[in-house]
Protein backbone atom coordinates (compact mmCIF):
# COMPACT_ATOMS: atom_id res chain seq x y z
CA UNK A 1 0.00 0.00 0.00
CA UNK A 2 1.34 3.48 -0.96
CA UNK A 3 0.60 6.90 0.56
CA UNK A 4 -1.32 7.86 -2.46
CA UNK A 5 -3.89 5.33 -1.84
CA UNK A 6 -4.73 7.05 1.54
CA UNK A 7 -7.56 9.42 1.75
CA UNK A 8 -6.21 12.76 2.82
CA UNK A 9 -7.99 14.82 5.09
CA UNK A 10 -9.79 18.28 3.89
CA UNK A 11 -7.42 21.24 4.54
CA UNK A 12 -9.01 24.60 4.82
CA UNK A 13 -8.23 27.26 2.28
CA UNK A 14 -7.04 29.16 4.52
CA UNK A 15 -4.28 26.75 6.02
CA UNK A 16 -3.35 25.55 2.65
CA UNK A 17 -2.59 29.06 1.53
CA UNK A 18 -0.98 30.32 5.01
CA UNK A 19 2.53 31.00 2.93
CA UNK A 20 1.69 33.72 0.59
CA UNK A 21 5.67 33.36 -1.01
CA UNK A 22 6.99 30.12 -2.04
CA UNK A 23 9.80 28.76 1.13
CA UNK A 24 13.07 30.01 0.57
CA UNK A 25 15.67 27.51 2.48
CA UNK A 26 18.72 29.81 1.69
CA UNK A 27 16.94 32.72 3.45
CA UNK A 28 15.97 30.79 6.13
CA UNK A 29 19.47 29.99 6.77
CA UNK A 30 20.60 33.64 6.42
CA UNK A 31 18.62 33.98 9.34
CA UNK A 32 18.49 31.44 11.86
CA UNK A 33 21.37 29.83 13.89
CA UNK A 34 22.83 26.80 12.22
CA UNK A 35 22.40 24.47 15.16
CA UNK A 36 20.62 21.53 13.71
CA UNK A 37 21.33 19.55 10.70
CA UNK A 38 18.12 19.65 9.17
CA UNK A 39 16.54 17.32 6.23
CA UNK A 40 15.62 19.35 3.27
CA UNK A 41 12.04 19.70 3.88
CA UNK A 42 9.62 22.76 5.07
CA UNK A 43 6.43 21.41 6.77
CA UNK A 44 3.66 23.46 6.66
CA UNK A 45 0.55 21.51 7.99
CA UNK A 46 -0.36 18.46 9.74
CA UNK A 47 -3.18 15.79 10.45
CA UNK A 48 -3.05 12.77 12.61
CA UNK A 49 -0.02 10.66 11.56
CA UNK A 50 0.87 12.46 8.70
CA UNK A 51 2.48 15.48 7.17
CA UNK A 52 2.31 18.06 4.04
CA UNK A 53 5.06 19.71 2.79
CA UNK A 54 5.29 23.46 1.43
CA UNK A 55 5.93 21.77 -2.05
CA UNK A 56 2.42 19.77 -0.91
CA UNK A 57 3.74 16.32 -0.73
CA UNK A 58 2.78 13.89 2.06
CA UNK A 59 4.57 12.02 4.73
CA UNK A 60 4.26 9.43 7.08
CA UNK A 61 4.98 10.47 10.42
CA UNK A 62 6.74 7.98 12.74
CA UNK A 63 9.21 11.17 14.31
CA UNK A 64 6.16 12.88 15.93
CA UNK A 65 8.50 15.60 17.25
CA UNK A 66 10.81 13.42 18.46
CA UNK A 67 8.04 11.73 20.82
CA UNK A 68 5.95 14.70 21.17
CA UNK A 69 3.03 14.93 19.47
CA UNK A 70 1.34 12.25 22.06
CA UNK A 71 -2.11 12.84 20.03
CA UNK A 72 -0.29 13.61 16.27
CA UNK A 73 -1.36 16.58 14.81
CA UNK A 74 -4.13 18.92 14.70
CA UNK A 75 -5.76 16.49 17.17
CA UNK A 76 -9.91 17.88 17.72
CA UNK A 77 -9.24 17.35 21.97
CA UNK A 78 -6.01 19.52 21.92
CA UNK A 79 -7.36 22.12 19.26
CA UNK A 80 -10.49 22.78 21.30
CA UNK A 81 -8.46 22.95 24.45
CA UNK A 82 -6.33 25.70 23.30
CA UNK A 83 -8.29 27.37 21.61
CA UNK A 84 -10.61 28.24 24.46
CA UNK A 85 -7.39 28.42 26.63
CA UNK A 86 -6.17 31.26 24.35
CA UNK A 87 -9.56 33.14 24.65
CA UNK A 88 -9.97 33.34 28.54
CA UNK A 89 -6.45 33.88 30.00
CA UNK A 90 -3.03 32.47 28.88
CA UNK A 91 -0.42 33.53 30.64
CA UNK A 92 0.06 34.79 34.24
CA UNK A 93 2.45 34.98 36.89
CA UNK A 94 3.57 32.30 39.07
CA UNK A 95 3.47 34.73 41.94
CA UNK A 96 -0.37 33.86 41.73
CA UNK A 97 -2.44 30.61 41.70
CA UNK A 98 -3.41 29.01 38.71
CA UNK A 99 -6.01 26.70 38.60
CA UNK A 100 -4.90 25.24 35.54
CA UNK A 101 -1.75 23.87 36.46
CA UNK A 102 -3.24 23.03 39.95
CA UNK A 103 -5.60 20.28 38.24
CA UNK A 104 -2.55 19.14 35.87
CA UNK A 105 -0.64 18.74 38.71
CA UNK A 106 -3.30 16.63 40.44
CA UNK A 107 -3.74 14.54 37.55
CA UNK A 108 -0.17 13.61 37.52
CA UNK A 109 0.22 12.93 41.36
CA UNK A 110 -2.89 10.71 40.86
CA UNK A 111 -1.20 8.73 37.88
CA UNK A 112 2.07 8.46 39.40
CA UNK A 113 4.24 8.16 42.64
CA UNK A 114 4.76 11.81 42.81
CA UNK A 115 3.48 13.93 45.95
CA UNK A 116 4.87 17.47 44.28
CA UNK A 117 5.13 18.97 41.15
CA UNK A 118 7.38 21.24 39.70
CA UNK A 119 6.53 23.25 36.47
CA UNK A 120 8.95 24.59 33.61
CA UNK A 121 9.54 24.42 29.93
CA UNK A 122 11.47 22.21 28.59
CA UNK A 123 12.92 18.48 29.45
CA UNK A 124 16.26 20.12 30.12
CA UNK A 125 14.89 22.83 32.56
CA UNK A 126 13.08 19.82 34.55
CA UNK A 127 16.65 17.75 34.88
CA UNK A 128 17.91 21.01 35.85
CA UNK A 129 15.36 21.73 38.57
CA UNK A 130 15.96 18.21 39.79
CA UNK A 131 19.36 18.29 39.82
CA UNK A 132 19.27 21.42 41.72
CA UNK A 133 16.43 19.71 44.50
CA UNK A 134 19.26 16.87 44.68
CA UNK A 135 22.25 19.23 45.54
CA UNK A 136 19.83 20.88 48.19
CA UNK A 137 18.71 17.93 49.48
CA UNK A 138 22.50 16.56 49.75
CA UNK A 139 23.44 19.99 51.47
CA UNK A 140 20.73 20.30 53.69
CA UNK A 141 19.47 16.49 54.66
CA UNK A 142 22.26 14.43 53.85
CA UNK A 143 25.46 16.94 55.04
CA UNK A 144 27.24 16.54 51.93
CA UNK A 145 29.36 19.46 51.66
CA UNK A 146 30.24 18.21 47.66
CA UNK A 147 27.33 16.07 46.55
CA UNK A 148 28.18 13.95 43.25
CA UNK A 149 25.57 12.81 40.98
CA UNK A 150 25.81 9.39 39.03
CA UNK A 151 24.41 9.17 35.56
CA UNK A 152 25.55 6.63 32.81
CA UNK A 153 27.59 6.48 29.49
CA UNK A 154 25.60 7.06 26.38
CA UNK A 155 22.75 9.25 28.24
CA UNK A 156 21.44 12.23 27.41
CA UNK A 157 19.69 15.07 29.46
CA UNK A 158 19.63 18.15 27.67
CA UNK A 159 21.55 20.87 26.52
CA UNK A 160 21.95 23.16 29.32
CA UNK A 161 25.48 23.63 31.07
CA UNK A 162 24.27 21.44 33.78
CA UNK A 163 22.42 18.86 31.51
CA UNK A 164 25.13 18.41 29.20
CA UNK A 165 27.65 17.71 31.90
CA UNK A 166 25.35 14.98 32.95
CA UNK A 167 24.96 14.05 29.47
CA UNK A 168 27.42 10.98 29.18
CA UNK A 169 28.17 11.44 26.02
CA UNK A 170 31.97 13.45 24.91
CA UNK A 171 30.17 14.93 20.93
CA UNK A 172 27.68 16.44 22.99
CA UNK A 173 30.48 18.05 25.97
CA UNK A 174 33.09 19.33 23.39
CA UNK A 175 34.19 22.73 23.11
CA UNK A 176 31.84 24.14 26.23
CA UNK A 177 33.96 23.34 29.20
CA UNK A 178 34.75 23.99 31.69
CA UNK A 179 31.64 21.46 32.60
CA UNK A 180 29.86 21.36 35.88
CA UNK A 181 31.43 19.68 38.35
CA UNK A 182 29.80 17.12 40.48
CA UNK A 183 29.10 14.26 38.12
CA UNK A 184 30.70 10.82 37.65
CA UNK A 185 29.63 8.16 34.94
CA UNK A 186 29.35 4.65 34.68
CA UNK A 187 28.10 1.94 32.23
CA UNK A 188 23.99 1.97 31.99
CA UNK A 189 22.24 -1.30 33.14
CA UNK A 190 26.21 -2.36 35.34
CA UNK A 191 25.28 -2.35 38.65
CA UNK A 192 28.79 -3.34 39.91
CA UNK A 193 30.05 0.04 38.49
CA UNK A 194 26.85 1.65 40.66
CA UNK A 195 28.80 -0.38 43.22
CA UNK A 196 31.87 0.50 43.03
CA UNK A 197 30.90 4.19 42.43
CA UNK A 198 29.33 4.71 45.39
CA UNK A 199 31.99 3.34 47.19
CA UNK A 200 35.20 4.89 45.56
CA UNK A 201 33.54 8.49 45.70
CA UNK A 202 32.88 8.05 49.36
CA UNK A 203 35.63 10.11 51.27
CA UNK A 204 36.10 13.53 53.08
CA UNK A 205 33.87 15.90 51.75
CA UNK A 206 32.54 14.52 48.86
CA UNK A 207 29.90 11.57 48.43
CA UNK A 208 27.30 10.63 46.54
CA UNK A 209 23.82 11.95 46.55
CA UNK A 210 21.70 10.99 43.71
CA UNK A 211 21.92 8.90 40.86
CA UNK A 212 20.08 9.82 37.73
CA UNK A 213 19.07 7.55 35.02
CA UNK A 214 16.80 6.96 31.76
CA UNK A 215 14.42 4.27 32.04
CA UNK A 216 14.98 3.44 28.84
CA UNK A 217 18.01 5.77 26.92
CA UNK A 218 16.56 7.37 23.96
CA UNK A 219 19.16 9.26 22.58
CA UNK A 220 21.93 6.91 23.41
CA UNK A 221 20.50 3.87 20.95
CA UNK A 222 16.88 3.24 22.58
CA UNK A 223 18.53 0.74 25.32
CA UNK A 224 15.83 -0.28 27.72
CA UNK A 225 16.48 -0.56 31.25
CA UNK A 226 17.26 -3.79 32.44
CA UNK A 227 14.93 -4.91 35.14
CA UNK A 228 17.13 -6.73 37.48
CA UNK A 229 19.43 -3.92 37.54
CA UNK A 230 16.95 -1.20 38.31
CA UNK A 231 15.33 -3.26 41.44
CA UNK A 232 19.07 -3.25 42.62
CA UNK A 233 19.61 0.36 42.00
CA UNK A 234 16.73 1.24 43.84
CA UNK A 235 17.94 -1.14 46.63
CA UNK A 236 21.10 0.49 46.84
CA UNK A 237 19.40 4.05 47.11
CA UNK A 238 16.98 2.26 49.51
CA UNK A 239 20.07 1.65 51.60
CA UNK A 240 22.45 4.43 51.83
CA UNK A 241 19.84 7.32 51.21
CA UNK A 242 20.63 8.11 48.22
CA UNK A 243 17.83 9.71 46.21
CA UNK A 244 17.47 7.76 42.78
CA UNK A 245 15.98 10.34 39.63
CA UNK A 246 14.70 9.15 36.81
CA UNK A 247 14.72 11.09 33.43
CA UNK A 248 11.29 10.24 31.90
CA UNK A 249 11.13 13.13 29.06
CA UNK A 250 10.93 10.97 25.93
CA UNK A 251 9.77 8.07 27.91
CA UNK A 252 7.02 9.31 29.85
CA UNK A 253 3.06 10.41 28.77
CA UNK A 254 2.19 6.65 27.68
CA UNK A 255 5.17 6.21 25.19
CA UNK A 256 5.55 2.68 26.58
CA UNK A 257 2.29 1.55 27.01
CA UNK A 258 2.74 2.87 30.48
CA UNK A 259 1.89 6.51 31.86
CA UNK A 260 5.60 5.91 33.17
CA UNK A 261 8.69 4.24 31.83
CA UNK A 262 9.53 3.42 35.54
CA UNK A 263 6.28 1.27 35.44
CA UNK A 264 8.26 -1.25 33.33
CA UNK A 265 10.63 -1.78 35.81
CA UNK A 266 8.86 -2.45 38.84
CA UNK A 267 10.49 0.56 41.12
CA UNK A 268 9.07 3.86 41.84
CA UNK A 269 11.86 7.04 41.67
CA UNK A 270 12.31 9.35 44.50
CA UNK A 271 11.97 11.85 41.41
CA UNK A 272 10.92 11.79 37.98
CA UNK A 273 10.90 14.51 35.35
CA UNK A 274 8.99 14.48 31.75
CA UNK A 275 8.60 17.28 29.19
CA UNK A 276 8.23 16.50 25.68
CA UNK A 277 5.14 14.55 24.74
CA UNK A 278 3.33 16.45 28.13
CA UNK A 279 1.47 18.45 26.23
CA UNK A 280 1.55 16.77 22.87
CA UNK A 281 3.85 19.79 21.07
CA UNK A 282 2.68 22.87 23.45
CA UNK A 283 6.02 23.92 25.44
CA UNK A 284 5.94 22.39 29.24
CA UNK A 285 8.12 20.50 31.53
CA UNK A 286 7.75 19.39 34.64
CA UNK A 287 10.02 17.68 37.73
CA UNK A 288 7.64 15.45 40.10
CA UNK A 289 9.30 14.50 43.42
CA UNK A 290 8.19 11.91 46.62
CA UNK A 291 7.27 14.36 49.61
CA UNK A 292 10.35 13.35 52.04
CA UNK A 293 12.28 15.06 49.46
CA UNK A 294 10.89 18.22 48.44
CA UNK A 295 13.40 20.91 50.22
CA UNK A 296 12.50 23.86 48.25
CA UNK A 297 11.17 26.38 49.59
CA UNK A 298 10.23 30.11 47.84
CA UNK A 299 12.98 32.05 45.92
CA UNK A 300 14.69 28.30 45.86
CA UNK A 301 13.65 27.59 41.90
CA UNK A 302 11.48 29.24 39.60
CA UNK A 303 10.12 29.73 35.70
CA UNK A 304 8.45 32.39 33.84
CA UNK A 305 6.37 30.31 32.02
CA UNK A 306 6.61 27.25 33.46
CA UNK A 307 2.99 25.71 33.98
CA UNK A 308 1.06 29.03 32.54
CA UNK A 309 -2.79 28.53 31.77
CA UNK A 310 -2.31 27.33 28.29
CA UNK A 311 0.19 24.96 28.52
CA UNK A 312 -1.13 23.62 31.46
CA UNK A 313 -4.55 23.13 29.42
CA UNK A 314 -2.77 21.59 26.83
CA UNK A 315 -1.34 18.94 28.48
CA UNK A 316 -4.71 18.82 30.71
CA UNK A 317 -6.23 17.73 27.52
CA UNK A 318 -3.58 15.77 26.32
CA UNK A 319 -3.84 13.44 29.70
CA UNK A 320 -7.29 13.08 29.51
CA UNK A 321 -7.40 11.99 26.30
CA UNK A 322 -4.77 9.17 26.65
CA UNK A 323 -7.39 8.05 29.75
CA UNK A 324 -10.76 8.48 28.11
CA UNK A 325 -9.69 7.14 24.80
CA UNK A 326 -7.47 3.78 25.98
CA UNK A 327 -4.67 5.08 24.22
CA UNK A 328 -2.26 3.09 26.24
CA UNK A 329 -3.70 0.09 25.05
CA UNK A 330 -3.06 1.36 21.51
CA UNK A 331 0.49 1.82 22.48
CA UNK A 332 0.80 -1.81 23.50
CA UNK A 333 -0.29 -3.36 20.89
CA UNK A 334 0.24 -1.04 17.84
CA UNK A 335 4.27 -1.30 19.49
CA UNK A 336 3.81 -5.16 19.47
CA UNK A 337 2.89 -5.24 15.74
CA UNK A 338 5.64 -2.54 14.66
CA UNK A 339 8.29 -4.58 16.52
CA UNK A 340 7.45 -7.97 14.60
CA UNK A 341 7.48 -5.96 11.58
CA UNK A 342 10.41 -4.65 12.14
CA UNK A 343 12.49 -7.98 13.17
CA UNK A 344 10.75 -9.38 9.70
CA UNK A 345 13.06 -6.72 7.71
CA UNK A 346 15.63 -7.36 9.94
CA UNK A 347 15.27 -10.92 9.74
CA UNK A 348 15.42 -10.34 5.56
CA UNK A 349 18.40 -8.10 5.95
CA UNK A 350 20.95 -10.03 8.18
CA UNK A 351 24.29 -8.48 7.45
CA UNK A 352 22.03 -4.91 7.50
CA UNK A 353 20.78 -5.16 10.94
CA UNK A 354 21.45 -6.76 14.30
CA UNK A 355 18.73 -6.04 16.47
CA UNK A 356 15.06 -4.75 16.91
CA UNK A 357 14.51 -3.02 20.68
CA UNK A 358 12.06 -0.83 22.34
CA UNK A 359 8.72 -0.23 24.72
CA UNK A 360 5.61 0.69 23.61
CA UNK A 361 5.90 3.13 20.86
CA UNK A 362 9.65 3.38 21.14
CA UNK A 363 11.88 1.31 19.37
CA UNK A 364 15.16 1.02 17.85
CA UNK A 365 16.41 -0.99 15.14
CA UNK A 366 20.21 -1.30 15.14
CA UNK A 367 22.94 -1.32 12.40
CA UNK A 368 25.63 -3.55 11.83
CA UNK A 369 28.34 -1.75 12.85
CA UNK A 370 30.73 -3.02 10.37
CA UNK A 371 28.61 -1.80 7.67
CA UNK A 372 29.00 1.38 6.45
CA UNK A 373 25.42 2.51 6.27
CA UNK A 374 24.12 4.61 8.53
CA UNK A 375 20.86 5.65 10.26
CA UNK A 376 21.26 9.02 8.52
CA UNK A 377 21.30 6.91 5.22
CA UNK A 378 18.08 4.69 6.15
CA UNK A 379 16.38 8.18 7.37
CA UNK A 380 17.13 9.85 4.25
CA UNK A 381 15.73 7.27 2.29
CA UNK A 382 12.76 6.86 3.73
CA UNK A 383 12.13 9.94 3.35
CA UNK A 384 12.11 9.76 -0.55
CA UNK A 385 9.73 7.16 0.16
CA UNK A 386 7.70 9.65 2.18
CA UNK A 387 8.10 8.09 5.98
CA UNK A 388 9.66 10.09 8.35
CA UNK A 389 12.25 8.64 10.72
CA UNK A 390 15.11 9.96 13.08
CA UNK A 391 17.85 8.39 14.04
CA UNK A 392 19.42 7.80 17.78
CA UNK A 393 22.90 7.79 17.34
CA UNK A 394 25.05 6.97 13.89
CA UNK A 395 23.77 2.79 13.44
CA UNK A 396 20.22 3.04 16.06
CA UNK A 397 17.18 4.24 13.39
CA UNK A 398 14.18 5.35 15.92
CA UNK A 399 10.54 4.78 15.75
CA UNK A 400 8.33 7.21 17.73
CA UNK A 401 5.37 8.22 16.48
CA UNK A 402 2.37 9.37 17.90
CA UNK A 403 0.57 7.32 19.55
CA UNK A 404 -2.54 7.46 18.29
CA UNK A 405 -1.20 5.74 15.19
CA UNK A 406 -3.37 2.92 13.78
CA UNK A 407 -2.62 -0.73 12.35
CA UNK A 408 -2.88 0.20 8.83
CA UNK A 409 -0.41 2.77 9.36
CA UNK A 410 1.94 0.30 11.18
CA UNK A 411 2.06 -1.81 8.65
CA UNK A 412 2.16 0.99 5.77
CA UNK A 413 5.44 2.46 7.59
CA UNK A 414 7.08 -0.78 7.21
CA UNK A 415 6.29 -1.36 4.21
CA UNK A 416 7.43 1.69 3.04
CA UNK A 417 10.59 1.32 4.91
CA UNK A 418 11.53 -1.95 3.68
CA UNK A 419 10.85 -0.11 -0.04
CA UNK A 420 13.51 2.19 0.96
CA UNK A 421 15.95 -0.24 2.29
CA UNK A 422 16.02 -2.45 -0.77
CA UNK A 423 17.35 1.01 -2.73
CA UNK A 424 20.25 0.86 -0.52
CA UNK A 425 20.91 -2.52 -0.13
CA UNK A 426 22.84 -3.06 -3.35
Amino acid sequence: MSLDTLPIPSIPTESASAMSTPFDAADFDASVMSTYGRFPIALERGEGCRLWDTEGREYLDFVAGIATCTLGHAHPALIEAVTQQIQKLHHVSNLYYIPEQGALAKWIIEHSCADRVFFCNSGAEANEGAIKLARKYAHTVLDIEKPVILTAHASFHGRTLATITATGQPKYQKNFDPLMPGFHYVPYNDIKAIENAVTDIDEGNQRVAAILMEPLQGEGGVRPGELEYFLRLRKICDDTGILLILDEVQVGMGRTGKYWGYENLGIEPDIFTSAKGLAGGIPIGAMMCKKFCDVFQPGDHASTFGGNPFASAAAIAVAQTLEQENILHNVQERGEQLRARLRAIATKYPHLFTEVRGWGLINGMELNADIELTSVDVVKAAMEQGLLLVPAGPKVIRFVPPLIVSAQEVDQAAQVLEQAIATLAL
